[in-house]
């Protein structure tokens, strides 16, 4: 099984979404909630993160 650093991402967003919602709040709507955010947090980071790179490169 092979992943794309996209795909790895995307995973590992998910993943830390879920222990953030967990572990930062203590009612299930709104671990649901701050999971949800963190993940499109991290999803935006990444999408930033990497149109950043590539205009520093071309």
């Amino acid at each position: 099984m092979n992943l794309s650093h996209f795909s790895a991402v995307l995973l590992f967003s998910l993943f830390t979404s879920v222990v953030f919602g967990i572990t930062q709040r203590s009612e299930p709507k709104a671990m649901i909630r701050f999971g949800g955010y963190c993940f499109a947090l991290f999803v935006g980071g990444v999408i930033v993160a990497s149109w950043l790179m590539y205009f520093i490169k071309h």
